[in-house]
């Protein structure tokens, strides 16, 4: 009886379909932005600011996904010895299909960057603050 639960069980696991999710890691490019994953943490470039991903990118059945992280921004001219940057929570939303993925931050102001058009492996085309 036990050998025939454990038979039905394993034709039931085996017309189930498990989808993996995307693989979020590596680099990533866009106009105005640049993302390095790993371990679906992540760093973020943009023009004139940058940000940290602190939760893991765990996109959903159609590669939406949500997370956590901070937001900097940036300024012009040379950083000075001893210079404070604060940052401030942001959170992170987009799609990925295949090797692109679009991205929106939400700054904890209710200011909104984006939407960005990101490529795997793709340079960032990130113009630096003068």
């Amino acid at each position: 009886m036990k050998r025939l639960a454990l038979l039905g069980l394993l034709a039931l696991a085996s017309c189930a379909t498990v989808q993996k999710p995307p693989n979020l890691s590596g680099r990533w490019g866009g106009q105005g932005i640049g993302l390095l994953l790993e371990g679906g943490l992540g760093q973020v470039q943009y023009d004139c600011a940058s940000g940290t991903i602190d939760s893991a990118i765990l996109p959903g059945a159609e590669g939406r996904f949500t997370a956590e992280g901070t937001h900097r921004a940036g300024q012009g001219g040379p950083v000075r010895v001893g210079q404070i940057f604060t940052s401030s929570r942001a959170t992170y939303a987009g799609r990925v299909q295949g090797d692109q993925m679009e991205l929106r931050v939400a700054l904890e102001d209710g200011n909104v960057l984006g939407p960005f058009t990101l490529v795997e492996g793709a340079e960032p085309q990130i113009h630096r603050c003068l």
